[in-house]
């Protein structure tokens, strides 16, 4: 695999079983630890369509949303090469260099897995089963809460709520929160792609985060999460994790399916 590398230096009620409900369009998180994925891909890198159908797969190749969250994250840092993603953001650039500066040596490249707030290079092979796995097996650290109220044309209306099981972590740990869009499609008019046309699943367009904790070590939220102009209420989502600012690592991380009807 080719990889492209660029230098850098609750007043809520919780349970410890899987649960979403169309109806009320809201979910919790489970007793054990989820796993977070986080995929740093563009479109101007031509070693990342593999990794964007990889994370794409994940649900179809038996995973389910009670083990792991995928998220992917476009950069804005190859922009520059001739084709500008139009769905890459600044700030996913910046939060890449964020978790690269807590391990040695410090570096980016795309496509980059991260897996629980670590780098993780071997996602194509039985070591992803394995390391998802192990996450699964620990006990969850926080647990988390997650309504949609309303999908309107212009953002997700959503409810947040976060309780951490030890709350000497709330010195340290956040929670994020961010709105998704599977079955993105582009044709690519230039850079290393053109020509060809990418597909994109479980793509952030908002990101809010991150949100720290109370001295209770527990919060609520009530966020709108903007959307782009003719995004498809059938195929977006709302996810959000609790992470450890400090070392990366993430305690519990859930999604939302939006609810449809």
């Amino acid at each position: 695999m080719k990889l492209h590398y660029i230098v850098a230096a609750s007043a809520l009620a919780f349970s410890g079983a899987a649960h979403s409900a169309s109806a009320a369009c809201s979910g919790f998180s489970e007793a054990h630890t989820t796993a977070l994925v986080e995929l740093y891909t563009s479109e101007g890198c031509d070693s990342c369509p593999a990794a964007d159908m990889w994370l794409s797969s994940l649900f179809g190749r038996g995973f389910r949303p009670g083990q792991l969250v995928p998220l992917a994250l476009h950069v804005d840092y190859w922009d520059y090469i001739g084709w500008k993603d139009p769905f890459a953001k600044g700030e996913f650039s910046a939060r890449q260099r964020r978790l690269a500066q807590l391990k040695r040596p410090v570096f980016v490249y795309t496509p980059q897995v991260v897996l629980q707030g670590q780098d993780f290079r071997r996602w194509g092979s039985s070591e992803f089963t394995d390391a998802v796995a192990r996450i699964n097996a620990r006990p969850a650290r926080a647990r988390i809460t997650l309504s949609i109220d309303a999908v309107t044309p212009g953002a997700i209306q959503a409810r947040l709520g976060a309780q951490l099981s030890d709350p000497a972590d709330s010195k340290s740990a956040a929670v994020y929160l961010a709105a998704y869009e599977n079955k993105l499609a582009t044709d690519v008019k230039a850079g290393e792609n053109r020509g060809r046309r990418l597909e994109h699943d479980f793509v952030v367009r908002e990101w809010i985060g991150p949100i720290g904790f109370g001295g209770d070590a527990t919060l609520q939220e009530k966020r709108a999460l903007p959307l782009l102009p003719g995004a498809n209420p059938r195929h977006l989502g709302v996810a959000a994790f609790v992470q450890n600012r400090a070392t990366g690592e993430v305690l519990q991380a859930l999604m939302l399916p939006a609810c449809t009807g």
